[in-house]
């Protein structure tokens, strides 16, 4: 794969709102169905059982295949699977928004997944073949961080605006003339990538990778509804175990494996995927229980929920982009991410104090703007650690890789302090006991985040004192 200096590129910043917007979708497209979920429902005969998986086959089929996406962008060229998924992110929206039942619903929705899998890890390529090795890298790396929360929260307002005013086919239509663009945009802004020389593609170890995150996710968000020890639980996650560990066999008997396990020996990149994974956990959690509370307890609507969030949106866009960068600059990636993670941790914590009878200003703001501080300052050196660590034919790899550790730690993040909440509010639905199963969840979730930060404090070594992954590669 060949690369071109960033400045031969006097786009690059064009390209990097691209790549940002890529981000944008991906995670808009998690949450702007949330207020469009009861249309749905009764429009096209969905039980409140199977509602949950115009979610979860987004996330199953994003998070299965991500690694797979970031092999391809090392095959093929990082601009050409870019703009193949956003095609294919293209007609799974066409089909989700045109679906007449269930199931081309749910088809819809895991092919917009598998696009956001092509997508993610080609447009983090594509970021360090613009500013790899240049002092505007951290600034992009901060845009690219910053663009997931916008998108969180321009789902939410969107959902509701295009429900209410147009349609709810609209909330997936909407995804079409922002891909477009950006497809128009792509071949006068990102750099051109060659076909490297395939022999092979490692076809078995992408069915076994892929099969196995699905049927570990797939068990792990059907288990607070089934039961973790139910039979179907207990073989899925079984299935999942054998499945990961034929990967990992594969890959340690390929002479072209689709991710070369000699990566994994490098601390660095280890760490900060580690890093990822429970801030996923942690993060996408907290957005999710701070939701109902909002909306369940102190009775905010849709929109006043969406908009409550604002200052902790306003705040990690600030923090991302202007603050992380130059405190990173002065102390290292490594102090960054164990105190993110810590404030994240103190956030949180703050939040399992909220009261039934609470209020905004005292029991959400000050917390959430803690925890978003937190976030703020792990995010972005975390990501832009496990990919740098990466040598150059792996970048592909090592952002798929990073991009899978932080979906698949969100989905089994939520899916387990979704069983805890519901544990400990034991079918509960009043203020009261409401509170206390969002208070577990929101302390469950700041036990994860300090869990990586003593992760990262020991796991992460200076980068002369590691085994780079460039020598790992090489050895």
């Amino acid at each position: 794969m060949s690369t071109a200096s960033p400045n031969a590129n006097p786009r690059r910043w064009l390209g990097l709102v691209l790549i940002a917007a890529a981000q944008f979708v991906v995670i808009m497209d998690t949450s702007i169905i949330g207020v469009a979920l009861p249309d749905l429902q009764r429009e096209l005969g969905f039980t409140p059982e199977s509602l949950s998986w115009v979610f979860n086959a987004y996330v199953i089929a994003f998070g299965g295949l991500l690694l797979l996406g970031g092999r391809l962008s090392d095959l093929f060229g990082a601009r050409r699977v870019f703009v193949a998924g956003w095609v294919v992110l293209i007609a799974g929206s066409l089909l989700a928004g045109a679906a007449g039942n269930v199931g081309v619903e749910i088809a819809g929705r895991a092919i917009q997944g598998a696009g956001a899998a092509l997508i993610a890890p080609a447009a983090l390529t594509l970021l360090m073949m613009l500013f790899g090795g240049t002092a505007d890298l951290p600034r992009a790396f901060a845009v690219y961080g910053a663009a997931a929360p916008i998108g969180g929260t321009a789902g939410v307002f969107l959902g509701g605006v295009l429900t209410e005013y147009a349609s709810w086919p609209w909330v997936f239509y909407i995804t079409v003339p922002i891909a477009v663009v950006v497809i128009a945009l792509t071949a006068v802004s990102l750099p051109r990538t060659e076909r490297r020389a395939v022999g092979s593609i490692d076809v078995a170890g992408a069915i076994a990778v892929t099969a196995g995150l699905g049927a570990v996710v797939y068990a792990v968000v059907r288990a607070p509804e089934i039961g973790w020890f139910a039979a179907p639980t207990v073989l899925l996650l079984g299935a999942g175990a054998v499945l990961l560990a034929s990967f990992f066999l594969i890959q340690a008997r390929s002479r072209q494996p689709l991710l070369n396990l000699k990566l994994l020996r490098a601390p660095q990149l280890a760490a900060a995927n580690t890093a990822q994974l429970l801030l996923g956990a942690a993060w996408v959690s907290m957005w999710f229980f701070l939701n109902l509370y909002l909306q369940q307890v102190l009775g905010a609507g849709a929109f006043a929920a969406g908009a409550a969030l604002l200052p902790m949106t306003g705040l990690i866009v600030l923090g991302m982009v202007a603050l992380a960068p130059r405190l990173q600059a002065r102390f290292g990636a490594k102090p960054m991410i164990v105190t993110g993670l810590v404030l994240l941790g103190a956030g949180l914590g703050w939040l399992a104090l909220a009261r039934p009878d609470g209020t905004y200003a005292a029991d959400v703001l000050p917390a959430s703007l803690v925890a978003a501080l937190g976030m703020a300052l792990a995010f972005v050196p975390s990501l832009g650690t496990a990919i740098a660590a990466a040598p150059l034919a792996e970048t592909g790899v090592a952002s798929g890789l990073v991009s899978t550790s932080y979906q698949i730690g969100s989905a089994f993040g939520l899916a387990i302090l979704t069983a805890i909440a519901a544990g400990t509010t034991r079918g509960g639905t009043g203020a009261a006991a409401l509170t206390s199963g969002y208070s577990a969840a929101f302390l469950g979730a700041a036990i994860i985040a300090l869990v990586g930060a003593a992760v990262v404090l020991v796991a992460m070594r200076p980068p002369r004192a590691a085994v780079t992954a460039s020598e790992a590669s090489a050895g």
